[in-house]
């Protein structure tokens, strides 16, 4: 916590040995100077103490599941909120090519693991939130009273962005599900002007900036955060991919107003996480 400000880290997981899991994001973690964790596993104490040293209180903290096979299971990050409930909290994931099953993930991550979101990243299905496989998912995420949270803009890893746009894809879920909470994360990049207006249009529709540095977020995202969209933008790091300490120090040199810094930083993560 920095100057009484409660930090929430709305995208974050576990550091998994992705280089052998995950090998579109390697890229990704050289480019942005973060390769050393590509081979490594943190315990739910190392990474705690790196939250600690950046200030940061909670983690919204997700499992991954890719066509085939798991990356890190829901009982795998459960791990870590059993561990230290006050410090991580459990974002499911489903295997969206097995609908029905991919409910009662869900339904048991959250009622019986106490997790708190569902994350679907479109690119790694190659199918966009309006694709009908999402469908049973948004209605089972309204019954339980919890967010969808998913990414948004270009994809980083090299495959098609598309379905990353978030108009005409998120734009189409959240009028057919208006009851549904929609968080796209990684800023929208290149359409985050799409993804503020979305954000404005839709009661229920957030951003959050995971996954780009503050120096780097749009002067369009910048003066939404200032002024009338001071309650619709999350923080967010993509950890292991950003340090916690950096993204927070980056923070630290916006300026941002106090009441819309705390919103930033936490108050708009614990409402809509329902924390």
């Amino acid at each position: 916590m920095r100057a009484g400000i409660p930090i929430i880290d709305s995208w974050a997981q576990p550091v998994f040995n992705a280089r052998q899991t995950m090998p579109e994001v390697v890229r990704l973690f050289e480019q942005s100077g973060t390769a050393a964790m590509l081979d490594r596993a943190l315990s739910p104490d190392e990474v705690v103490a790196l939250m600690d040293a950046a200030g940061i209180d909670r983690l919204m903290f997700c499992a991954w599941a890719r066509p085939g096979r798991w990356v890190v299971s829901n009982d795998e990050v459960a791990r870590f909120t059993r561990a230290y409930p006050d410090r991580f909290t459990g974002v499911a994931a489903v295997d969206l090519h097995k609908p029905m099953e991919a409910v009662r993930e869900l339904e048991r991550a959250v009622k019986e693991l106490g997790f708190r979101a569902l994350r679907v990243v479109p690119w790694l299905w190659e199918l966009p939130p309006t694709d009908r496989r999402y469908y049973p998912l948004y209605a089972k995420c309204v019954e339980l009273g919890i967010p969808f949270c998913t990414q948004v803009g270009h994809t980083g890893p090299l495959f098609p962005s598309e379905t990353g746009r978030p108009i005409p894809y998120i734009d189409q879920v959240a009028l057919d599900f208006p009851e549904l909470v929609i968080v796209g994360g990684h800023i929208g990049f290149p359409w985050t002007e799409e993804m503020l207006a979305l954000c404005w249009k839709h009661p229920n529709v957030y951003i959050d900036t995971s996954a780009y540095l503050p120096k780097m977020y749009p002067p369009a995202l910048l003066q939404f955060m200032k002024g009338y969209g001071q309650d619709k933008v999350l923080f967010g790091t993509n950890f292991p991919h950003l340090p916690f300490d950096r993204c927070i120090k980056g923070v630290e040199a916006l300026d941002l107003p106090a009441e819309a810094k705390a919103k930033f930083l936490g108050g708009n993560a614990r409402r809509v996480f329902g924390l």
